[in-house]
């Protein structure tokens, strides 16, 4: 491998290496089922995915009938771990991480399979036991909600790891053998004796009553995309979706009891998890009736976002997700970079009496109000709606997602019918809805004032009070006065019912 291996050695096998470079940082992820790479561009709080590829190898397949690895497994994994070093090499990784799980642990020829690995790719595989993949994927969880409590619950092809995640922290947490490899060739009562045996551990070490179960990995999401496609669920952005206890139940008793083929048919289920997903569904409707959490919410982020969380620094690990994706995207997208600080600013008296969540919402929408400029007048406010719902985002559930949607279309003026999202709009209470509108057209009316340049708003006062909305402006904004500015003055009252005034 020559060169390649030189330079993949100085940069694996942890982040630790970086020694201050700044640069893509990549992950890879040797599971029981398929191996995946990811390379995030920079070190930053909200990752940018510059690269993800998956591969699905089926390592783990034979495990539990030999206890080794598949022979064609191993083969394939190989193969792909080769194109992995190349393309890290091609990509100039500045650091990489290769963890490998539970197949690679477990099975007689693990260590055996983890030194061919060195040898052909230069890769060194980092072979991390179940409580170290529990924690990683409760990191994961915490990179894409930093307020989560409850647990993190990761099912691979051979293991489930469960964690408990509470004030920003992993706490207690263990692995169970609750992998479909695991559960192959069980059925019937044998399946959900063996199911709540292995949950019955997890009892006595995370609990979850009142709680939330945050659920990891892909076997997971596949249960998540069925009830998604089975009930029409407005959007397909798995991160955020969210079921209270009851209705996931239902819903992974529903999936439980379908054939992979049926599921095929189904939009977004993937064909090579289909055959698992049933077995999936079954134990986490299991998880979600015994240890009783209160809602259960897909995480997007896992085990390779943990290990990228873990290296950040602690200042940075502190930042908002949503907030930071906002601020990354106004950066590179709008017109005036830094105005979206002044425009949250400036319709903050709007907001005084809003809760905590809300504002942070808002203070999102302030940071995107321009990134979709470019688009064709005619569809900006339907473009500005999806670059949020279909966005890879943290921070923020579908709830969030659409509110922040539907503030950025009124922005662009979006009336009855221009935006397509009525079944997206459902997921927003009449209160969300009504201050969603209400920012837009606060945002409208201060980007047209000042054309979104920077300073102008500094000049210019907006106050909310129980009877009316008044904007004063200052002797150096008269001439930005006119016609217009009324109007959009105007229309934001009219959606409050107050009076409105403007003084210069």
């Amino acid at each position: 491998m020559g060169d390649q291996a030189s330079f993949l050695e100085a940069a694996a096998p942890s982040f630790a290496r970086l020694d201050g470079r700044e640069g893509r940082v990549a992950v890879v992820d040797v599971g029981s089922n398929s191996v995946r790479l990811v390379v995030f561009e920079g070190v930053d709080r909200a990752p940018a995915y510059f690269f993800n590829e998956k591969a699905s190898c089926g390592l783990g397949a034979e495990l539990a009938r030999t206890g080794r690895l598949s022979v064609a497994g191993r083969k394939a994994a190989l193969k792909t771990l080769c194109r992995f070093a190349a393309l890290a090499d091609r990509m100039r990784v500045v650091a990489l991480d290769a963890v490998a799980t539970a197949a690679v642990r477990e099975a007689e020829d693990g260590p055996e399979f983890r030194d061919l690995v060195e040898r052909e790719t230069g890769l060194r595989l980092r072979v991390i036991d179940g409580d170290e993949e529990a924690r990683l994927s409760a990191l994961g969880v915490l990179l894409g909600e930093p307020t989560a409590d409850g647990a993190a619950a990761d099912m691979g092809g051979a293991s489930m790891e469960l964690a408990d995640i509470s004030a920003a922290k992993v706490g207690p947490r263990l692995t169970l053998s609750l992998g479909p490899q695991r559960l192959a060739g069980l059925e019937g009562a044998a399946l959900r004796q063996r199911i709540d045996a292995e949950i019955d551990r997890a009892a006595m070490v995370v609990p979850l009553a009142g709680r939330t179960l945050y659920a990891v990995g892909g076997a997971w999401r596949s249960v998540a995309k069925a009830q998604m496609a089975r009930v029409g669920h407005p959007l397909r952005v798995l991160h955020g979706y969210r079921l209270e206890a009851d209705a996931a139940i239902e819903a992974c008793g529903w999936i439980a009891a379908q054939t992979p083929e049926a599921l095929k048919a189904l939009p977004g289920v993937s064909s090579n998890r289909a055959a698992a997903t049933p077995t999936a569904a079954l134990v986490l409707g299991r998880l979600v009736e015994r240890l009783k959490p209160v809602a259960l919410a897909i995480s997007a982020f896992g085990l390779r976002e943990g290990a990228y969380y873990e290296r950040l620094p602690e200042s940075v690990r502190r930042r908002d997700p949503l907030i930071e994706a906002a601020r990354r995207l106004e950066q590179t997208q709008a017109r005036f970079p830094g105005f979206g600080d002044e425009l949250a600013n400036w319709v903050a008296p709007l907001l005084d009496a809003w809760p905590v969540e809300d504002r942070r919402l808002a203070r999102a929408a302030c940071l995107l109000n321009d990134v979709n400029w470019r688009a064709h007048p005619d569809y900006r406010a339907a473009s500005c709606f999806e670059t949020v719902t279909r966005a890879n985002l943290g921070g923020v559930d579908h709830a969030g997602r659409v509110f922040i949607g539907l503030a950025l279309a009124q922005r662009y003026g979006a009336g009855p019918g221009s935006v397509d999202a009525e079944a997206a709009l459902a997921l927003l209470d009449r209160t969300g809805a009504v201050r969603a509108r209400a920012l837009g057209r606060a945002l409208r009316l201060g980007a047209m004032l000042s054309a979104s340049t920077p300073g102008s708003l500094s000049e210019a006062r907006l106050v909310v009070s129980a009877r009316e909305v008044r904007l004063t402006l200052a002797p150096s904004l008269a001439s930005l006065s006119g016609e217009l500015v009324e109007r959009r003055l105007g229309a934001l009252a009219d959606l409050l019912g107050l009076e409105c005034s403007l003084e210069v």
